[in-house]
């Protein structure tokens, strides 16, 4: 056990490394584009990128529990401590220039998709998911993809004046960082790539060891290195002000959305690649409770997003609904 362990703690330190450097490295190369997008798409595309690697090396094993739970893990992970954690900072003497509140009126249309992607994605998997789902899920992921661009140059349009003022600026910081910054990204994800499989490995092996399920394990261990960059990035952000921590909000909601569309396409899609094109991802009791679990957290967790203010309050409800969430964790093997 203390073999596995050891390589398990060794190979999640890999992943997180690869996910720094993988993060640093987009969040200089998104600095051409405007925060909203750049939150929503560049960033959380990398930043979903260890989860990719982590269930693209499940699937290929056929360890479906350990792919979804990867998935599910993350979006139990974000949507509760990592928030919690950034509003906490954000609203309070933390932060550089503490807010009373953090306005998320501006994320309408990520608010109604992360509901209606999670909920989509819990009701597909009663029968299990096969090539429908999937490209039902690239559709989501396409369609999100469209919004946000579409909101993007209508905010060009708007700010266009203020663009030109700030062009020669933004220039120069582009070129200073560009060949830096795209250096981190491909180092990053080849680093990702290479400790994803073993990372499986031997998190299956502690799993065999302990007598704990891998699904659990890999809802509680796997977010740790896929999202544990994406969390300190976000308290950087947090301590920066209100235009930070907003570019920490569309991360997060931009990243759960990937999680619930290109993710579990992927997750099919790998699936189908390694095992065979009729290769089904089966529905497990534990996997079908936990995908229920993690829904009805997501939307409670939406719940004071809707009111359009997020507080300390909003904040520390989060952190005791990660708790409540982790302590599940000890329960639903046993259901």
């Amino acid at each position: 056990m203390a073999e596995n362990l050891l390589l398990l703690l060794g190979w999640l330190g890999e992943l997180i490394f690869a996910s720094w450097l993988l993060s640093d490295g987009a969040e200089h190369l998104a600095e051409r584009w405007g925060g909203k997008f750049v939150g929503r798409t560049l960033l959380s595309i990398a930043t979903t990128l260890p989860e990719i690697a982590i269930v693209v090396a499940a699937a290929k094993d056929g360890s479906y529990g350990t792919a979804l739970g990867s998935a599910l893990g993350s979006n139990l992970f974000m949507m509760t401590l990592g928030l919690a954690v950034m509003l906490i900072i954000a609203t309070t003497k933390l932060s550089k220039a503490p807010q009373r509140f953090i306005d998320v009126k501006q994320f309408k249309l990520d608010k109604i998709l992360l509901v209606i992607t999670a909920v989509v994605g819990a009701m597909l998997f009663i029968d299990g998911y096969d090539i429908t789902d999937g490209i039902i899920f690239t559709g989501f992921f396409g369609a999100y993809l469209y919004f946000a661009f579409r909101e993007m140059r209508q905010e060009k349009k708007e700010t266009a004046l203020e663009s030109e003022l700030h062009a020669t600026h933004e220039a120069k910081l582009s070129k200073k960082h560009f060949g830096r910054s795209m250096i981190l990204f491909i180092v990053g994800t080849i680093g990702i790539f290479i400790g994803a499989e073993p990372f499986v490995h031997s998190l299956e092996g502690v799993a065999l060891d302990s007598g704990v399920s891998v699904v659990v394990l890999a809802v509680i261990i796997s977010p740790i290195a896929g999202e544990m960059p994406e969390k300190i990035s976000m308290i950087f952000l947090a301590r920066k002000g209100a235009s930070g921590a907003s570019i920490a909000v569309a991360n997060v909601l931009g990243s759960k959305i990937l999680n619930n569309t290109l993710l579990l396409a992927v997750a099919v899609f790998a699936a189908m690649s390694y095992q065979g094109f009729t290769t089904k991802i089966p529905n497990t009791s534990l996997l079908e409770n936990q995908m229920i679990l993690v829904t009805v957290i997501t939307i409670i967790a939406l719940i004071p997003m809707f009111k359009n203010k997020l507080g300390l309050k909003s904040g520390i409800m989060l952190l005791i609904l990660y708790g409540i969430g982790i302590g599940f964790q000890f329960v639903l093997p046993s259901l």
